[in-house]
């Protein structure tokens, strides 16, 4: 019996060590890939993560030197030894910096974009003068970071953070109503403020000219200043509505005026984001009879995105007031009663006591 079984044993313990080593390959293909994704150049373990590799590769034995892949082999060897003797082995060559200073270093060039130089001056404001110019450059680079200070005027999602609280953008969008001559084309202008995402339009008109415009300017300034809202910023396209009688009002309250680049829809990528909802959401289900029609719709929509509406960008609450946060059961004396606008096509839900 035993001529026979002892092999069948052999055969499943081979399958048992193929499957664990092709297991290892697949961890170690898995390690590599995510390392590869990792910002930094170099991982500092903690004690407490050395004390734990140390112990792993104590039970692996010398076969751990063809696994570890987070630090060198020598690197890993060097713990053993200051394990097994109890002494730190003494390094070769000039002190390492401490973490602590790159830490710092690593933080003011990415929260800046100075260059080595500015860093080393504020490093020696901060009084610590054992850095230098060469060192941060090293560190940087060490980091993926370039030592040369950041020059230019930045990119639009920068210019856009910056000024997220003064920054405007305006476009318009257009219906085609009937009136008692047919059907005619009534534009609308509407601007958005890109903090708060709150929305203002002007009534419509068939013909926007340079009055009209002037009008809407005026009319939208006072808006803003009732609902308290700096306007620094009003970007705005190249069409050839805007006349300079237009860019002029805002000039005056000393907004600055920025067209965008030639072919660059993303730099108006708000207003025309909130003129597609207004007509997926309510212009396109409707046949408009008139002007006071459609000024009608578009203030049914306008109070219902600025007052009840959560927005999905502001984690879900509305844009003007305060909802709360709390969680609160339904109680018995309570209801939830349905508010409609234009015939049901927009709807929202509040509690009421019975």
């Amino acid at each position: 019996m035993t001529g026979w079984f002892s092999p069948f044993l052999f055969y499943l313990s081979r399958c048992t060590e193929n499957e664990l080593r092709w297991q290892i390959e697949f961890l170690k293909a898995e390690n590599e890939m995510l390392r590869r994704r990792v910002p930094k150049k170099r991982i500092f373990l903690k004690q407490e993560e050395r004390e734990r590799l140390l112990k792993l590769g104590a039970a692996i034995g010398p076969g751990v030197s063809r696994l570890i892949t987070i630090v060198h082999q020598r690197t890993y060897q060097r713990w053993v030894h200051e394990k097994n003797s109890g002494k730190a082995v003494k390094k070769m060559g000039r002190p390492r910096t401490m973490e602590s200073i790159r830490e710092i270093v690593i933080r003011l060039a990415s929260e800046t974009g100075w260059g080595y130089r500015r860093i080393l001056g504020e490093l020696k404001k901060l009084r610590i003068h054992s850095v230098s110019r060469s060192t941060i450059k090293n560190i940087l680079q060490e980091e993926g970071i370039k030592p040369s200070p950041k020059r230019g005027r930045g990119t639009w999602d920068e210019f856009l953070k910056l000024h997220v609280d003064t920054l405007w953008q305006v476009d318009f969008f257009s219906k085609m109503i009937w009136t008692p001559t047919g059907l005619r084309q009534a534009f609308v202008l509407a601007f958005i403020h890109v903090g708060t995402r709150r929305v203002f339009c002007s009534p419509c008109s068939f013909k926007p000219d340079a009055k009209w415009m002037v009008g809407q300017a005026h009319a939208f300034v006072e808006q803003a200043r009732e609902a308290d809202l700096r306007i620094e910023y009003l970007v705005r396209d190249r069409d050839g509505m805007y006349v300079q009688e237009f860019d002029q009002v805002f000039k005056d309250i000393g907004c600055r005026v920025k067209p965008t680049a030639p072919q660059s829809p993303n730099q108006n990528a708000f207003i025309e984001r909130w003129i597609k909802s207004i007509k997926f959401e309510a212009l396109n289900f409707f046949v408009v009879f008139g002007k006071k029609h459609l000024d009608y719709i578009v203030s049914s929509y306008l109070g219902f995105y600025n007052e009840v509406r959560p927005h999905q960008s502001l984690d879900n609450r509305p844009l003007i007031g305060k909802w709360s946060e709390v969680d609160e059961p339904l109680t018995e004396d309570e209801q939830i009663i349905c508010h409609e606008r234009l015939g049901g096509l927009l709807r929202h839900y509040e509690r009421v006591a019975a």
